[in-house]
């Protein structure tokens, strides 16, 4: 089991809760001090490097007109860590594409990055969170039609070599023709989220790798099913286990109350997602039964969202965060790994709000040299 270790980069000094209405999209940006914010990146960096030091892999991602993510562009972001990193692989996951005007010039960002890192790149691509759309002003529906087709229109950008090519769908090119090339040929992985039966299949039949977040463990065992089954239908062989990712808050600690104490603090980015649900349903963006349900019992709730308030004992039950001493880590990895028949990607939220420097560098320590030993032998059950 590979580990990728990686914050959303918080900005957690806000107000009062019952003072705003949403977490996300309308909170104003008087609220952010830009002094504060230049060094919380530096600190963010820091902790990046020092994962890569200890032989981790890193993650970012990118979220809009949000204190809980103030990366706005991923590429950035990952720019940085080519240069500030030095072995480890760098994964986005992701690249909202559907809410992205122009694929090719997201090809062509991706493919620099592959070069600046000498093939360190992992190439991720979202259709982005409901919240995502306002602060796009894209459109709610045939999100997941522009995803694979900008997927498509990059894949085909990054492998043709031999002069320009013309587009014709959604976007419209007459001369495509990268410069630079990726680095790795024929091109970077490529990664993708699933979040329900419906989104599995067409990550399978492409051989993406396909990650999961805070889905519980059933949710996720169901999904690595159907990409399981799906994978050895389309590709003929057994799925390997390093297709499939879940993401997932950890905490480790020399001590079970300060594991408890730390996690505590994790849960920060689940206790302070508090947006109302007219930016968590837009019109358009779910599927027209699930949409109805807004308002009722029955409404689909975003586990983000859902994780609210509950206990650490449910959070470490439901798959939301794993915490406490190595060997309890160890052991609540397991048990998830076990139950949903295996994975080989464990997409590691390390920090959130406000976790100190020392106490997230600690739990990356000892992770990196008590915990990640014992998850390389998990293989898939």
């Amino acid at each position: 089991m590979q580990t990728w270790y990686f914050t959303e980069c918080p900005y957690p000094d806000l107000p009062d809760p019952d003072t705003y209405d949403s977490i996300r999209v309308t909170l104003p940006n008087k609220h952010f001090d830009p002094v504060v914010g230049a060094g919380l990146y530096d600190r963010y960096l820091d902790l990046w490097q020092q994962a890569d030091e200890l032989g981790l892999n890193v993650m970012t991602n990118e979220h809009h007109a949000t204190p809980t993510c103030i990366v706005p562009a991923t590429p950035l972001m990952a720019t940085a860590l080519a240069r500030t990193t030095k072995n480890a692989r760098i994964l986005i996951l992701g690249n909202p594409v559907a809410n992205r005007r122009d694929p090719v010039r997201l090809a062509e960002e991706m493919a620099m990055i592959d070069v600046l890192s000498h093939g360190r790149l992992e190439v991720g691509f979202v259709r982005g969170v409901p919240f995502e759309i306002l602060p796009a002003n894209s459109r709610p529906t045939g999100m997941h039609e522009r995803m694979w087709e900008a997927q498509d229109l990059i894949k085909k950008a990054w492998t043709e070599h031999d002069g320009p090519f013309s587009w014709e769908g959604t976007w419209q090119y007459r001369s495509v023709n990268i410069w630079p090339r990726p680095y790795q040929q024929p091109h970077p992985p490529m990664w993708v989220t699933g979040t329900s039966p419906s989104s599995i299949p067409p990550i399978a039949e492409r051989g993406h790798t396909m990650a999961c977040f805070v889905t519980g463990p059933d949710v996720a065992k169901r999904l690595y099913e159907d990409y399981r089954r799906t994978y050895t239908a389309t590709h003929g062989t057994e799925c390997p286990s390093d297709r499939l990712a879940y993401g997932v808050g950890v905490y480790v600690a020399d001590s079970e109350a300060e594991a408890r104490s730390g996690a505590e603090k994790l849960r920060w980015y689940f206790d302070a997602n508090k947006v109302p649900p007219y930016l968590t349903h837009p019109p358009g963006y779910s599927a027209p039964k699930l949409h109805a349900a807004l308002g009722s019992s029955s409404a689909p709730v975003p586990h983000a969202l859902k994780a609210r308030g509950q206990t650490m004992e449910w959070m470490t039950e439901n798959g939301v965060l794993f915490a406490g001493t190595p060997d309890q880590v160890v052991t609540q990895i397991r048990r998830f790994h076990d139950h949903v028949g295996g994975f080989g990607n464990i997409l590691m939220m390390g920090h959130a709000g406000h976790m100190t420097h020392r106490e997230t560098a600690r739990s990356l320590e000892l992770y990196a040299t008590e915990v990640a030993p014992q998850l390389r032998e998990l293989t898939a059950v």
